[in-house]
């Protein structure tokens, strides 16, 4: 396996942290909390800091993609600055004595910060499979609540300009009643930041009970949501859930719905070519 880079690690954690034992989890926390002082600490160290065992740091270090706890340092300490400058981005909160500038640069750092991060966690394999059910299916739905029902309604209108086999309803009952029709050839995509959403969880367990292909969007990689999703996406941006709907969540949600589209598009330019010249000549009509 390919050792993670350092950019990787903070939103690799991130995303893991639902995946984390509860003693795993502490090395977490301690990681988190001070990445640059991990390189100058032994795991004996770290074991107690992290008041766990020695074995427990080196299962934290596997978990995440490392042989062991000395890579996972050198790792770390190879961009140690970069990983500096990101844990001052993604803490450093807007406050009311910020300027108009201030504000504009902290707000285009959490968005380039959530980019970053998703694309540090992209798995192309897992991309190409569900680009696949995509191109398979006679129907393809999306599905989300709240903030990432939006998105949701965003992935239709994108994909309704190269091809007419996307829905996508907004209401909760309508959505589950979709789910339920679904068959072996269809494809069901869902949102949800924290994938707990139970709206969602439940609608893609329908989705996957009637055969149908299930793909989920999502923070954590082990979360409800992707018990029931046959391909798993991640997006890097993290939110507590005081910050529901943020843009920067949607814009890292947005970023994978672009690659999915020009991967469709790109796979089947044939067909997508033909039926993007209909629809864009349809909205060019409206356009004094």
């Amino acid at each position: 396996m390919t050792m993670p880079a350092v950019t990787n690690i903070i939103a690799l954690i991130n995303s893991n942290m639902k995946a984390f034992t509860n003693s795993e989890y502490k090395v977490a926390e301690l990681v988190l909390k001070d990445p640059k002082s991990v390189i100058y600490t032994s795991i004996t160290d770290m074991a107690d800091q992290a008041q766990v065992g020695e074995a427990t740091v080196l299962r934290f270090c596997r978990k995440l993609g490392f042989k062991g706890y000395q890579s996972f340092k050198v790792t770390l300490a190879q961009g140690v600055e970069k990983a500096d400058e990101m844990y001052k981005e993604l803490y450093e909160e807007i406050t009311k004595n910020d300027s108009e500038e201030e504000v504009c640069k902290k707000v285009l750092s959490k968005s380039t910060m959530a980019l970053n991060q998703t694309f540090d966690l992209l798995d192309y394999n897992a991309i190409r499979k569900a680009v696949d059910f995509m191109i398979k299916a006679n129907r393809i739905l999306f599905f989300g609540v709240g903030g990432s029902c939006v998105t949701a309604l965003d992935a239709k209108a994108r994909f309704m300009r190269i091809t007419p086999k996307v829905d996508m309803v907004s209401d909760n009952h309508l959505q589950a009643m979709q789910a339920s029709l679904l068959t072996k050839k269809d494809v069901a995509i869902a949102f949800s930041h924290s994938g707990s959403t139970k709206d969602t969880v439940d609608i893609l367990k329908t989705a996957k009970s009637t055969g149908a292909k299930t793909v989920c969007i999502t923070h954590f990689s082990k979360s409800p949501i992707t018990n029931y999703a046959d391909v798993v996406l991640l997006i890097g941006v993290n939110e507590n859930p005081f910050q529901g709907g943020a843009m920067a969540t949607k814009i890292a949600q947005l970023y994978l719905i672009d690659i999915l589209y020009t991967e469709y598009f790109r796979k089947t330019a044939e067909a997508s070519s033909i039926n993007k010249e209909k629809t864009a000549s349809i909205i060019t009509d409206k356009l004094y």
